[in-house]
């Protein structure tokens, strides 16, 4: 199905085989295997990521044998998407985090930052989510400190974050709230 306003191709696992003029209000910018979502199929979200692929994991110690399903409603690139500026109340972003080779579970799951310019990949992904962020509206971000800082990352972009939480076993796991002001509404 293609979105009219977008010319977005839309899988129909988005909410829109009931009404095609429905474009949901939420972005999962980098939905990867949608873990965090209590509903993997909300048809409130539009889960967007660079991969449409189906991995067979072989079992080992830390990784019992399973599949990771990365199946997006939208296939894109989060550094250039395609949606018009302005277009939903809340965009999740949850990047790679991690240098790890292409082919191992972590990268599979993730995505990686291997042999790329982080810096700018995620630069350019900031950028691009707020491009497509309604004003007042929320991005979630998501980062884990495995190998990089998050004072490192949050120097990436130029927006002023509200407040953060950190979780995860060891503690790494950050989320940080950003709202993008409407200026016309601060006088900026």
């Amino acid at each position: 199905m293609i979105n009219s306003s977008t010319n977005v191709e839309l899988s129909t696992s988005a909410g829109m085989a009931q009404n095609p003029c429905y474009m949901p209000l939420i972005l999962d910018a980098c939905c990867s295997t949608r873990s965090f979502w209590f509903d993997k199929n909300d048809d409130r979200v539009l889960f967007h990521d660079l991969r449409n692929e189906t991995y067979h994991i072989k079992p080992d110690k830390s990784h019992p044998k399973r599949t990771l399903v990365v199946k997006p409603d939208v296939v894109g690139d989060f550094t250039k998407m395609v949606f018009d500026d302005n277009t939903f109340q809340l965009v999740v972003f949850d990047p790679p985090f991690i240098k790890f080779g292409e082919n191992s579970v972590m990268a599979k799951t993730y995505g990686t930052l291997k042999n790329v310019d982080w810096q700018e990949m995620i630069s350019k992904g900031f950028s691009e989510c707020f491009r497509v962020l309604k004003p007042n509206g929320i991005l979630v971000f998501k980062w884990d400190e495995y190998e990089i800082p998050i004072k490192e990352i949050l120097k990436l972009t130029n927006q002023k974050p509200l407040f953060g939480h950190i979780s995860g076993k060891r503690s790494q796991t950050h989320w940080v709230c950003f709202m993008k002001c409407d200026v016309s509404d601060n006088g900026i």
